[in-house]
């Protein structure tokens, strides 16, 4: 139990650490069982193979800021891929880019449709939507493995400004979510949402309008996570982006951002992102048995949501620790005046 303001500073310094902690233990560990893990060149697989992960969580850390949660980007992902692989393959890839974004963004606004318009809450709708756009993939390719056009399976390999291509779009893709979310009045909004949601409404903030905008933005960089990815892997099978919104909400919340809203960044998604990744990274590197993999991804998201619980009652403590110290200032002036009088 936290008995003072400082040992809750302490822990919250200490949680925020942890990730750090957990990736430098986890280097060490790989290295150790695999001489081929610590090199260069593995690092530079890790980072493309994040790329799309890192996309998503950013995405992700929209929704989760303002107290939100979107499980339907594994299926946004999904749809997008298939689209671009059935109807588009002849199309450059910029251009199926572009779609790829409005086909995320159209999926956002639904979701946002039910969750601002109708009330219902985001963890029902969007596992719906999860279904729904896992169902409407499937419809679309027949249960079969769809394969990229020529232009979208090249991209992977090519570079930009010397930085491989994929990296160069998640890159594009944080610089665009720093300047909404950081250097516009709109970012604000956005943390002021998840801070206090009436209260936002109380000064002036229209919720609806936001919320319905950060649904749409995770649904877009849901989508360019899947562009990246279809272009890595030149197909799209039936298992494509499956579980995926698990390791995004894992990813965004290792990053610091917290599921209760209010609290976060984009570079600790784009870390936790990375950190994934380097796990997953290191058990097909030491030859681990496949069947173990689920356990290791279960292990991360506990370990995801025990850290975000610990961090958020640390700041709870803090904040009320602080409040009542304001009140107590407030009511020695009140008293000060008084007596003066």
């Amino acid at each position: 139990m936290i008995t003072s303001p400082a040992h809750a500073r302490r822990l919250t310094r200490f949680l925020r650490l942890l990730p750090a902690i957990f990736f430098t233990v986890i280097v060490a560990a790989f290295s150790v069982l695999s001489n081929r893990f610590l090199s260069l060149q593995n690092f530079t697989n890790i980072l493309l193979q994040a790329a799309h992960l890192a996309v998503m969580a950013v995405g992700m850390t929209f929704v989760l800021l303002v107290a939100g949660v979107d499980l339907s980007v594994g299926a946004t992902m999904y749809v997008a891929a298939v689209s671009l692989g059935l109807y588009l393959s002849a199309f450059p890839a910029w251009l199926c880019l572009l779609i790829a974004i409005a086909i995320g963004v159209a999926f956002g606004a639904v979701n946002a449709f039910f969750v601002v318009k109708l009330r219902v809450a985001p963890f029902i709708v969007t596992l719906a939507t999860l279904f729904v756009g896992r169902g409407v993939g499937l419809y679309l390719s027949d249960t079969r493995m769809v394969l990229a056009g020529s232009a979208v399976s090249d991209f992977a390999h090519e570079s930009s400004l010397g930085v491989p291509a994929p990296v160069f779009v998640a890159a594009v893709s944080l610089a665009v979510a720093f300047v909404l979310l950081r250097l516009t009045p709109f970012g604000r909004y956005v943390y002021a949402i998840g801070g206090d949601r009436e209260g936002a409404r109380k000064t002036g903030i229209n919720v609806e309008k936001v919320t319905f905008a950060v649904y749409c933005l995770c649904g877009a960089f849901a989508a360019v996570g899947g562009f990246i990815s279809l272009s890595q892997a030149a197909a799209a099978p039936s298992t494509f982006g499956e579980r995926k919104e698990f390791l995004v909400i894992a990813a965004a919340v290792l990053g610091g951002t917290s599921l209760f809203g209010g609290h976060g960044g984009l570079l600790g998604p784009v870390f936790g992102a990375i950190l994934i990744q380097t796990v997953q990274n290191g058990l097909v590197m030491i030859d681990a048995d496949p069947y173990i993999y689920p356990l290791i991804t279960a292990a991360i998201i506990f370990i995801a949501v025990l850290v975000d619980s610990l961090r958020a009652g640390a700041i709870a403590r803090l904040e009320r620790r602080r409040i009542r110290a304001e009140e107590q200032e407030t009511r020695a002036e009140e008293q000060e005046t008084l007596a003066s009088t």
